[in-house]
């Protein structure tokens, strides 16, 4: 595929096929992707629910009712809905838990590397805590980055996604018990198969000029 049928490639849907599955072979990439996205000094600070049944749908279905109802045919009709979660705050818990697994995998060549890593990993998380005060934020931006991984993961293997932040997060937290377990609902990310009632897919692409949002220097 050259650039010129990318730019024309639609792998977002705005209706699913409730009658196709993706596979589970498709689904372990899918995974294995978003256990490898990318996070500042891979704090990976974020959590995966994923909703394979249509009982685990019909739960996540439920933050999208009232205003946000627009949205619940795409979750109900998905094959997978994933939730992308953020912790509310990264404890020294969870610092440790990376650090004992970068050991494990082997990241580490000497002690005094390992005291490095985890040193610039806490200067970064006690930046954005204490001094700039923004550490929720900074958090969400990496949640983020997990979804630009799964978007274009999905998009190669042929599965269509619509990531939703139309839903009610305080809901959601409630409903799936996030709070108690110091994660709160970022994105909702419906995967699966366009439906041919999906009218987004008949029509063209629309971004705006090269000349405005470019600039070379």
């Amino acid at each position: 595929m050259d650039i010129s049928e990318v730019s024309q490639t639609r792998h977002t849907t705005k209706a699913f096929d409730p009658n196709r599955q993706i596979p589970a072979e498709t689904v372990a990439k899918l995974r294995t992707l978003l256990r490898n996205a990318p996070s500042s000094v891979n704090s990976q600070p974020w959590h995966f629910l994923i909703a394979s049944t249509p009982e685990g749908r019909a739960r996540i279905a439920k933050a999208t009712q009232g205003s946000f109802a627009y949205n619940e045919p795409k979750v109900r009709n998905a094959s997978h809905v994933l939730v992308l979660c953020a912790h509310k705050t990264l404890d020294d818990a969870h610092l440790s838990s990376i650090l004992a697994q970068e050991q494990l995998d082997g990241r580490f060549a000497t002690p005094e590397a390992m005291a490095t890593q985890d040193k610039s990993r806490r200067f970064y998380v006690g930046l954005h805590q204490t001094e700039l005060k923004d550490e929720r934020y900074w958090i969400e931006r990496q949640v983020y980055l997990a979804l630009g991984t799964l978007l274009l993961g999905a998009g190669s293997l042929q599965v269509d996604a619509c990531p939703m932040e139309g839903f009610d997060a305080s809901l959601l937290d409630v409903e799936l018990g996030l709070a108690e377990r110091g994660l709160t609902s970022i994105v909702l990310v419906a995967l699966g198969y366009r439906s041919e009632e999906d009218f987004n897919a008949r029509l063209p692409k629309s971004r705006l000029s090269e000349t405005e949002i470019f600039t070379e220097l």
